[in-house]
């Protein structure tokens, strides 16, 4: 990819489908990232967790993100995301939330480089595999997650709202995605989906300086040796959380080791990049080949735009936000209302507009809400 890159880090509960999409409308960033997903829950067969794989093609180049310990299960997931047209695979290796680390994922892999460097390994040989041929069978992804990747991929392919994994026809059609179930039924063995190109695609990863204490250049070091595509890195530690200040100094000192290995791999920074001149700062500063850039984007889709928005494009794009996540059926209305909140800054009325939208039950409901603390329709 053409540097700097400055693009849209993953992140738990915000960067679904619904949002992904309004932040590839206001302003593409360089490359886009899921929700991380959990790779033993897929490998047994729990096709819903798919729905966080739904994308459309306007928000390539597409990354999707996995997490877990199941070696295996890595294989499995990676294959599986090759099928469904990913753009990329990234592992989760950064996570600081307790349920996640307590397993020894997310950024608790940090304290297991052995482990870390079997699951970039996995990884590389499920594309690789993809790209030589492979079935989803052949790689043993479960029998409900292959019937569930073939909606979602002829759903894709028709031109259709996504599939959301787990529907039935009848939900289908509620949602705007009638007839997608239609004659699917059970898959066969050595299934082959239509225009899934068959080629090597890039594996990362994302992490942070440490887990208790700063060891960034040692813990770059034993992901080198793996030689995934690109390296991400959080400037805090997992007992930081993401309290006090991301620590840029030390992002500058592990991406000279990564450039100075002579592999060809990219470093991108993270953590507390406010605006787009900010992210350009960085780079040039501290000799990152680009950013990741999350909180900053939440209730802001136009961020990479570099521009404010008006407050009517602000309560426009409110609106559209609400109304294209209800057309995708994939999740309880209530997933939204965070997003909403987001929205809901800077302007005269952005408290009332607040309490309000975080009670909403549908799309329908958010319009009557804007309608009434601007006065005017947006329809």
């Amino acid at each position: 990819m053409k540097k700097p890159i400055i693009g849209l880090a993953p992140m738990d509960g915000a960067t679904d489908a619904a949002f992904r999409y309004m932040v590839a409308k206001c302003h593409k960033p360089d490359v886009m990232m899921t929700e991380f997903t959990n790779v033993e829950g897929m490998a047994r067969g729990a096709s819903k967790m798919l729905v966080s794989f739904l994308y459309e093609e306007i928000e390539r180049p597409i990354v999707g993100q996995l997490f877990g310990v199941e070696v295996e299960s890595y294989y499995k997931c990676s294959v599986m995301l090759c099928a469904l047209g990913f753009d990329g695979v990234d592992i989760n290796m950064g996570c600081p939330v307790n349920k996640v680390a307590r397993k020894g994922s997310g950024a608790a892999l940090i304290k297991t480089p052995g482990l870390a460097r079997e699951i970039i390994r996995a990884c590389k040989r499920g594309v690789k595999d993809w790209a030589d041929g492979i079935s989803l069978e052949g790689a043993g992804v479960h029998e409900n997650i292959i019937i569930e990747i073939k909606k979602m991929v002829e759903g894709r392919e028709g031109g259709k709202v996504p599939a959301c994994a787990g529907m039935t026809e009848g939900d289908a059609r509620m949602t705007g995605g009638a007839g997608m179930t239609e004659g699917l039924g059970k898959v066969s063995p050595g299934t082959t989906f239509p225009k899934m190109p068959r080629k090597i695609i890039p594996v990362s990863v994302k992490t942070r300086i440490g887990y208790d204490e700063i060891m960034a250049d040692e813990w770059v070091k034993h992901l080198l040796e793996e030689q995934p595509a690109n390296i991400t890195m959080h400037g805090r530690t997992l007992k930081q959380m993401y309290m006090g200040k991301a620590n840029w100094e030390v992002l500058a000192k592990a991406a000279k080791v990564v450039h100075e290995s002579g592999l060809g791999i990219s470093f991108l920074g993270n953590g507390d990049v406010e605006s787009m001149e900010d992210a350009y700062r960085k780079v040039k500063e501290y000799g990152v080949d680009g950013v990741l850039v999350g909180r900053a984007v939440l209730g802001n889709p136009w961020f990479f735009g570099g521009k404010d928005a008006s407050l009517k494009d602000r309560l426009e794009i409110l609106v559209e936000h609400a109304r294209y996540f209800q057309e995708l059926g994939h999740l309880s209305f209530f997933n939204i209302r965070k997003h909403l909140g987001w929205y809901c800054k800077g302007f005269d009325g952005a408290k009332d507009c607040l309490m309000k939208l975080i009670q909403v039950e549908n799309a329908e409901e958010v319009v009557e809400v804007v309608k009434f603390i601007v006065g005017k329709s947006l329809v």
